[in-house]
């Protein structure tokens, strides 16, 4: 049975039909995502409105105020809400996300390094993102410029980071040098591909045969500099063992997939090469044969970025982030977002855990009131059309 549907119509929007979960402005009670066990993401995360009002406007003098304003949906949050990641939430209900950035709206008495207006990203693990406002020391966050774009500002933390200090640490790499990598898709490929590029290193990047997008992804990849996409199928063939023959030896390889593919890359290194593993996509073990790591004497290598800062000072993470920045601005480093309103979460994470995505899933923690914005709207700006729907 069919009916007449209109869209963006004139009309408009009752109030009195629709449920806002956001509390006023002048209420300084905020969503958060929150769960309160350990499990998949879409079984545990639940979407609250938090009442916290006295509790955050009761700063101590080393901490400061954030409203938080934007922040991704990363594989290691869902990681860490189903319990199985390095860092894990010091009690329940905790809230998820552990990186974004944030807008500091009051300082402590004793903040001299923060001011307000100040935006800020995570320096310490544990603190969550997933919310609109929090409260945290002052010590444990880091200043960023607030001439970008937001969402950049809130994922240059970890993937481009992860990306930077592969290159940086475990191979001497000079201009000519190739290195391979697997999950070339990731962002954290994207990264490796652009950073690479700006040094003049060559990239060899595999992606999945099985990618139902596996030639828009090749055309994309090469597009932000890749210098040869292939798929984890063609890496095994005899027409690539040809291209590998008039290759200059491959001295790094960055694995984030695990199992055969990480065998696929050792079988693609120079003898005294280093595979570097940073992910395990694959949910599988390494899979590298002795007769690889004998003869060709390679090393095997571990990196997580979070172990990193530990170990560094924020002085150092700090001139990374603005180094990783600054090629933002000059736009040679650059990635594909799609922004989710919080009070639209569950889509949000419906987008996130979809298979073979290219963009990465951004939470907006301080979305305007989209009511306020449409009546607002004069009616020349809304056209109507009919379609027919069953």
């Amino acid at each position: 049975m069919s009916s007449s549907i209109a869209g963006f119509v004139s009309q408009r929007i009752s109030r009195t039909c629709l449920l806002r979960p956001i509390s006023k402005a002048a209420n300084i009670s905020s969503l958060a995502v929150q769960y309160s066990e350990f499990g998949k993401a879409q079984n545990v995360l639940k979407l609250v409105s938090i009442d916290n009002e006295a509790s955050l406007m009761n700063l101590s003098a080393d901490e400061v105020l954030l409203k938080h304003l934007v922040a991704p949906i990363n594989p290691s949050d869902l990681n860490m809400i189903q319990g199985v990641y390095g860092i894990k939430p010091s009690s329940f209900p905790a809230i998820g996300g552990q990186e974004g950035v944030a807008v500091v709206e009051k300082v402590g008495s004793s903040v001299s390094d923060l001011k307000e207006g100040d935006w800020v990203i995570p320096h310490a693990p544990g603190l969550a993102t997933w919310t609109q406002r929090s409260k945290a020391k002052a010590a444990h966050l880091l200043r960023v410029s607030n001439d970008i774009p937001a969402p950049y500002a809130a994922t240059v933390a970890v993937n481009p980071c992860s990306a930077y200090r592969m290159l940086e640490d475990f191979e001497r790499l000079r201009p000519g040098d190739w290195l391979v990598q697997n999950g070339a898709n990731s962002m954290v490929g994207q990264a490796v591909i652009q950073l690479a590029r700006a040094r003049g290193i060559r990239t060899l990047n595999v992606i999945r045969s099985d990618r139902p997008d596996a030639a828009t992804t090749v055309r994309l990849l090469t597009n932000l500099g890749g210098d040869l996409v292939v798929t984890d199928e063609y890496l095994q063939s005899r027409g690539f063992q040809e291209i590998a023959r008039e290759l200059p030896p491959v001295r790094l390889a960055l694995n984030c997939v695990g199992g055969d593919s990480a065998a696929l890359l050792a079988r693609t290194l120079a003898p005294h090469g280093t595979l570097v593993t940073y992910g395990s996509m694959a949910h599988q073990p390494l899979a590298v044969p002795l007769d690889l790591l004998a003869r060709k004497q390679l090393r095997l290598r571990g990196f997580w970025v979070s172990q990193w800062v530990q170990s560094h000072s924020k002085e150092e993470r700090g001139r990374m982030v603005e180094e990783l920045l600054q090629l933002v601005r000059a736009k040679q480093l650059s990635f594909f977002f799609q922004l989710h309103d919080l009070d639209d979460f569950p889509f949000a994470l419906q987008q996130a855990l979809e298979p073979f995505a290219l963009r990465k899933v951004l939470l907006s923690l301080a979305f305007p009131d989209r009511l306020a914005e449409h009546d607002g709207r004069p009616d020349k700006d809304y056209w109507v059309f009919d379609t027919s729907a069953v």
